[in-house]
């Protein structure tokens, strides 16, 4: 008969965490050139929205425009950054 020891019976599983991927406000980023790489490089990313996270952005100093697992979250700060968007570092949700 088979039983369990408490570290087996104890096993608890938890989730990766999600990370932000947050675009700055800077001086020389237009609203256009943001909203586009939003709509580009975030999936799912409607014009709509794209819109309202530029206009966050500039208001506000900062937007949150993904959350989610850090290898996506990896991906979208680079291909961001690559566009020139000034981006803060990933961190987690």
């Amino acid at each position: 008969m088979a039983t369990q020891t408490p570290e087996r019976a104890a096993t608890i599983r938890k989730p990766y965490p999600n990370y932000r991927v947050i675009v700055l406000n800077d001086d020389f980023n237009t609203f256009e050139h943001v909203a586009q790489c939003l709509m580009k490089y975030i999936p799912q990313m409607t014009e709509t929205l794209a819109w309202e996270l530029t206009h966050r952005v500039h208001y506000e100093g900062l937007a949150i425009v993904w959350e989610g697992p850090l290898e996506q979250a990896e991906l979208y700060h680079a291909q961001l950054k690559r566009a020139n968007l000034t981006m803060a570092p990933l961190e987690p949700a």
